[in-house]
This record gives structure tokens, sequence and C-alpha cells, in this order.
């Protein structure tokens, strides 16, 4: 970790134009942690990265103005929360129901646990798992993107109000009314969706639901399979806006979709997203096996209450699994 005065020297030469400098002070240091922001703003790893590009852009090309009245992380915070808005504005129609939500995607457990977790930085301590919880990305994007500034800004990196009043140009007031009904929202969206069980702390008994949820599928048990799921457990595929409701429909889905329902030919790795289970699907085939996508399971009470499964095999890379292994 930087002391305060290799930081304090970092940025003298950073702010004269040294790349090398700022890399360590501003990439190596805050770019997993702003992308992680822009991910729960957009809730896309593609907009996410684009979006973190622009803002290490526009922190390189405007730190020589920095004048270090706020941390320099509160600072990147918010040209980070600006360039996202402003990203929110250019995607057109606000989305009103989970199955608009087709930019949607998972973040890999590899990528959170990059993040530096310190005693004295609010922020790396906000960089909790429950934070990027599948449900609460999907509420938030439910939100004008206003109200999600403010609820990400004030409760999850622990702004004040006058901050955010000040970053967003209105009144402490208003910050205040668009976290109230933020609030609201998100409890009514969570409240309603079968993916807002679980918090992202696995007991033994989920943790077995899950190895038991692979092992069915492997020995083709559909029964088995719709042991495991809720009565009102629910399956989403985004970019899809299919949805399949309750424990029959999607028991149905597995025997008959995937593969044919030759679940045997799909192979199952576990992982995790999004401070959840996560399996990682290989269609497999003339002696070699293909990424064929991943499953976002929300497991509570010892039952799947939703399946979130994202068919792009470009995840893989992300997820730091291979991306064709040869049988």
């Amino acid at each position: 970790m930087l002391t305060a005065a290799d930081q304090a020297r970092l940025l003298r030469a950073a702010q004269a134009g040294d790349q090398p400098a700022f890399e360590t002070l501003v990439v190596a240091a805050h770019q997993r942690a702003l992308h992680v922001h822009c991910y729960r703003m957009l809730g896309s790893l593609d907009d996410a990265d684009e979006a973190t590009q622009e803002t290490l852009l526009l922190a390189w090309r405007g730190l020589a103005g920095y004048q270090q009245r706020a941390p320099l992380r509160h600072w990147l915070y918010r040209i980070a929360t600006t360039t996202c808005l402003k990203f929110q504005a250019s995607r057109g129609r606000q989305p009103v129901s989970v199955a608009e939500l087709t930019y949607l995607s998972p973040y890999p457990d590899r990528l959170l646990d990059e993040l530096a977790a310190t005693d004295d930085d609010p922020a790396a301590h906000a960089e909790r798992r429950e934070s990027v919880r599948l449900a609460f990305i999907v509420a938030l994007q439910l939100l004008p993107a206003t109200q999600r500034a403010v609820l990400i800004l004030r409760e999850v990196l622990v702004w004040s109000a006058a901050e955010v009043a000040e970053l967003l140009d209105t009144s402490v007031a208003a910050v205040n009314s668009l976290l109230q009904r933020a609030r609201a929202t998100v409890r009514a969206t969570e409240a309603g969706s079968a993916i807002a069980g679980g918090s992202g702390r696995l007991d033994r008994r989920d943790r077995e639901v899950v190895d038991r949820f692979v092992a069915a599928w492997q020995r083709v048990d559909v029964d088995a399979l719709a042991a495991l799921l809720r009565e009102d457990a629910v399956l989403r595929m985004p970019p899809e806006r299919a949805e399949y409701v309750g424990r029959v429909p999607v028991a149905h889905f597995f025997a008959t979709v995937p593969a044919g329902g030759r679940l045997d030919q799909i192979e199952l790795t576990v992982t995790s997203a999004n401070g959840q289970p996560c399996l990682a699907a290989y269609l497999t085939g003339d002696g070699m096996t293909r990424p064929y996508g991943v499953m976002v399971l929300t497991v509570a009470g010892g039952e799947i209450a939703a399946i979130t499964g994202f068919p792009d095999p470009a995840l893989f890379g992300r997820f730091g699994l291979s991306r064709s292994d040869s049988g």
C-alpha cells in the first residue's frame, strides 16, 4: 500500500505529465474499484469497461487541475459517476421491468477479489459481496439514473448528502428525497423478485444444494433438479426476454432445451459471480468441450430461488476459465 508520502510524490509527478506515476497512483490503486462502481451504475461488464476507461482518460487529462480539496479516490468517483450518467442517457429509454434488462451481465468474483480492503477506507468497505449481488444490481437498473447514483453514493460509498448534492448540482433536500424514493423502489423490486433471496453468504446446506444440482445435472435427473428448486423459482436468460416462473416450467426447460435435454452433454464447473454460486457450462462432443454459458444461482433456505443464465461464451475469459479444451 502506498504511504501518504508516496502518494504525494506520485501525484506531483503525475500532475507534471509522468504517465508511469499516474499508472501507479490511479490505475493500479483504483481501477478495479472504479470498475465495480461503473458496473453497479450500468449493470453490464462491457459498459463498465468502457465507462472505466473513459473515467481514467478524463482523470489523466484533468489531473493537473485536481486541487486536493477532497481525497483522490473521491475525485475519481465523481468523474466515474458523471461518466456513467452520460452513458445511461445515451442508452435511451429507461428499463421498467427485469425482462428489459437485456444488457445485464454477471460480475466474476475473481475480479472482486482484486479490490483492496483496508480498514481506513470506507469505499473499500463498501466493495463487499452483498453490494454487487445480482438482485441489487437488477433493482438498481430499474431506478431512474439520478436515483441510482444517489443510492450508490449515499449507501454504498457512504458519501454525505451535501457531497452528493454538490456533485449532482442539486439541494440536500432533493438528494434526501431521491434517496427515500430509491430505497422504496429497491425494497419493492427485491421483495417482488425471486432473486432477492440469499445474502451472498452460503451456509453448509446451501453449498450442498449447489453440489446436488451439479450431480443431478450430470446424471440427467430432472426430478432431482426440480426438487432443489423453490416452488416459485425463476429462470431468466439475458439478453433473451423470455422467463420461466415456477418449479415445473423451469424443470421442463432443463428437460427439453439445453442440448435437447441431453444434460450429460453439458459439463458444469462451479465458480462464483456477484458473491453467489455460479456454474460455467461447457458443451461436449467431437472430442472437444466448448463454452456454452454461465448460470448464476440464487440460493436461499436450502433451495434455489432463481437461476440467471448468460448464454455468452465470451464470459469465460472474464471468469479465468478456458475457452475450449480437447476432450
